[in-house]
């Protein structure tokens, strides 16, 4: 027909004009690498290399020989492949025919390194998309880095990569062995950190909130301040007006309400304490739009007044208040972390699951949902610098006017909407209700939602009834509450409001819900005030169980700080539930603790509160009596003997996938940043759509050499650490059975509801 369109021809112009755009991506990409490849290595570089040569004079033989790159990477894999097979059981794990924890605890110091060579030999020449350098390509081959630098002194490679291959040949070689730390020492290490409750500390922050509250009474003198709720009547004396605002220092609301939103009042409040540079870098990030929201409360756990017993103490907490320059360039152009964040509606996201909101619900595993209200929940007591929800601040979608986020006249419906999810869901039994912060909700708005969440509950007990043996859905087992008020702001759990909790729990309880959890968030035993062990002694007589996620930020990732935090909350009855690696890129580098360092603690710290499985059926009972649950976890650690309970997981939380410490160190770019694979965390279940996934790519944003230059900084002596650069293959721990869900007295159906399929 005259004027149709020729659609094949089309169709062929158009694979073709897409072939010679990925050749012109490839040919481009190709001509950068060679640039690289001819820039010269520096001086130290040098030194290092030369090191590396002299522990391992076969692999000098082995680069001095090679005629190119290729017969560099074949005479290294023969060599390091002859040895490795000396010892099956690890040659065995290296080709992925044996796996798991039981196989990975067989492995010695030397098959890890032994792995990860050959893993980068398997891995050499692969591009990853890096998302700490804008997508950019990264490309790993340091077998080829080596060569070039071996015989032409080029290959651009800085010295975090060389110090990086130094260590990992002088494991392979033997001369790098580790030294598992004795108990003594690791109970020093713990000893050295003090806690919010040494009374010393509280002294120090009471000169604090007295120095917090006389600058308040200033600027509310002088009309700086206007509040219609906080005002002083006429004719008050200075220490009437201090009384006053020491009453009003109990109410969560004024810390709300006088909450810090600038660099200079922040300042103000530390006393001028922070040093031109800080000062800069706030002014900058004020200038950009990062918003600020410090609670005089929180503020007033930092040093002003630097105590010689706890130096470097409230590091963990300062670092959560003061942004660093790598969150200041980056914001702007941060990358979602999360793949729900990129949910399309009616479309599946990133683990298969269609859902009935892209902004109230997400959703990774087929037994548990998160439940993000629209009421003042959205918002939180406090920004973390490192937050997950810095993508939602730079795009608008969260803020911290408060107002706004009052519960509109519409929400009650949605909300009833949104749990018809979980309700007609074959599969759901835990509802995580989240934010933002849940204890941000009004006491009315929160009872709300838990009435409706007990009403859904019923209508799917009931429901139940009438379908067959086989064919029944999930019950609601587990109502948990995501909050960190217990650490920011403990005035917010009043009697009242743990009331609106003990009512629900024994309603629900009579539905068959088992556990009441609350999710909470310390990061540091500096954080445990006499304020939050009163809080938590409230949440806990309410019947509910508080467990406790620690995000391993660079600052709380120092020897024995994790434990000394288990430890202390242990003593306060609360249970540990995940250490989770830091999230994010670039942006959150600077309180980025590498992978590598949360697997040296699990294996080096963490293992002397792990409790003899003898006890796993007594702990496993824990969260049903919270009442005691103080007693009880002094009880066990008594008769095991141990400094604190052992009951978190070492994680990170993959992009989309859910949580994982399970992988293998497969390429390293040449500014010695490790790229790292993982895989599933095979111990629980997931949807059918994640488990056809690839495994995940994960290049961390700073190398090892760059973090432990990050401790020395801050006074640590990293002598103490060198066991790291070893620690190249991680393995999730196994989830205690009192985090497990109970199992139901009928049969359940194998139906998944609620999955799509993913393009």
């Amino acid at each position: 027909m005259k004027g149709a369109c020729n659609w094949e021809w089309i169709s062929k112009k158009l694979k073709k004009i897409v072939f010679y755009r990925e050749c012109k991506k490839t040919r481009t990409m190709s001509s950068k690498v060679h640039q690289l490849d001819h820039i010269a290595i520096t001086v130290k570089s040098h030194m290092l290399l030369k090191q590396l040569l002299k522990v391992s004079p076969v692999l000098e033989e082995i680069m001095r020989n090679a005629k190119n790159s290729t017969e560099a990477l074949v005479g290294v894999r023969n060599w390091v492949l002859e040895e490795l097979k000396k010892h099956d059981e690890a040659y065995q794990f290296y080709k992925g025919i044996v796996k798991g924890r039981e196989a990975y605890e067989k492995l010695t110091w030397r098959d890890f390194a032994s792995i990860r060579i050959l893993d980068y030999i398997d891995n050499a020449g692969r591009e990853f998309d890096d998302p700490n350098i804008g997508g950019e390509k990264a490309v790993s081959n340091p077998i080829k880095l080596i060569w070039l630098a071996v015989n032409f002194g080029t290959g651009g490679a800085k010295p975090y990569f060389f110090n990086d291959m130094l260590y990992l040949f002088r494991q392979f070689c033997g001369d790098y062995k580790r030294e598992m730390p004795s108990r003594k020492k690791l109970e020093e290490w713990m000893n050295r950190w003090s806690t919010g409750l040494d009374p010393r500390i509280i002294k120090l922050r009471e000169e604090n909130r007295e120095r917090i509250i006389k600058v308040f009474i200033k600027k509310i003198d002088s009309g700086e301040i206007k509040t219609k709720s906080y005002v002083f009547p006429l004719n008050l004396s200075e220490e009437q007006k201090y009384l006053m605002m020491l009453k009003w220092w109990d109410d969560y609301r004024f810390h709300l309400s006088f909450a810090v939103r600038t660099p200079d009042l922040l300042n103000e409040l530390l006393d001028d304490s922070l040093d031109p540079d800080s000062m800069k870098i706030l002014y900058e990030a004020e200038k950009k739009g990062i918003p600020f929201f410090i609670n005089p409360y929180y503020l007033s756990l930092l040093h002003v007044r630097v105590p010689y017993f706890a130096i470097g103490a409230d590091l963990a907490i300062r670092y959560y208040v003061v942004y660093s320059q790598q969150l200041i360039d980056e914001y702007g152009h941060i990358v979602a972390w999360e793949k729900e964040d990129l949910v399309e509606p009616g479309k599946p996201n990133a683990a298969g699951w269609i859902l009935p909101s892209i902004h109230n619900i997400h959703r990774r595993y087929p037994e548990v949902a998160i439940l993000i209200p629209d009421t003042m929940g959205r918002a939180c007591a406090g920004l973390c610098a490192s937050c997950q929800r810095m993508f939602d601040f730079q795009r608008g979608n969260l803020n911290f006017n408060l107002d706004k986020l009052k519960p509109q006249e519409s929400w009650p419906g949605k909300l009833n909407r949104l749990l018809e999810y979980f309700e007609f869901d074959s599969q759901l039994r835990d509802i995580l209700i989240t934010g933002g912060d849940a204890f941000m909700c009004s006491n009315r708005s929160l009872e709300q939602i838990l009435d409706a969440v007990y009403e859904m509950a019923a209508r799917k007990k009931k429901a139940n009834e009438k379908r067959k043996e086989g064919e029944k859905y999930a019950e609601i087992l587990r109502v948990r509450l995501g909050t960190r008020i217990p650490v920011y702001l403990p005035q917010r759990v009043s009697s009242e409001f743990v009331q609106v909790l003990k009512d629900f729990k024994h309603k629900a309880s009579q539905l068959g819900v088992k556990k009441f959890i609350v999710q909470t968030h310390f990061e540091s035993s500096m954080e445990l005030t006499p304020e939050a062990r009163e809080a938590v002694r409230l949440l806990n007589m309410a019947g509910w169980t508080v467990t406790n996620q620690l995000v391993l930020t660079s600052a709380a990732s120092r020897r024995g700080h994790s434990s000394k935090l288990r430890q202390v909350l242990n003593e306060i009855g609360v249970l540990n539930y995940y250490t989770f690696s830091v999230k994010g890129y670039m942006e959150n580098s600077f309180n980025f603790a590498t992978n590598e360092r949360s697997v040296q603690e699990l294996t080096e710290e963490k293992r002397i509160g792990q409790i003899p499985p003898k006890y796993e059926d007594e702990i496993s009972d824990f969260p049903t009596h919270a009442e005691v649950l103080v007693d009880n976890i002094h009880d066990l650690m008594r008769k095991a003997a141990l400094p604190f309970l052992a009951t978190d997981r070492n994680v990170l939380n993959l992009p989309g996938v859910g949580k994982s410490m399970t992988f293998r160190t497969i390429g390293i770019t040449r500014y010695g940043r490790r790229i790292l694979e993982f895989e599933l965390d095979k111990t629980r279940a997931h949807s059918p759509a994640v488990h056809e996934m690839d495994k995940v790519i994960i290049i961390e944003s700073k190398s090892i050499g760059e973090y432990l230059n990050q401790l020395d900084e801050i006074g640590e002596d990293i002598v103490n650490y060198e066991s790291i650069w070893g620690y190249s293959i991680g393995e999730t721990e196994p989830r205690m059975s009192l985090f497990e869900y109970p199992e139901y007295d009928y049969k359940l159906t194998d139906e998944v509801t609620n999955l799509g399929e993913i393009e």
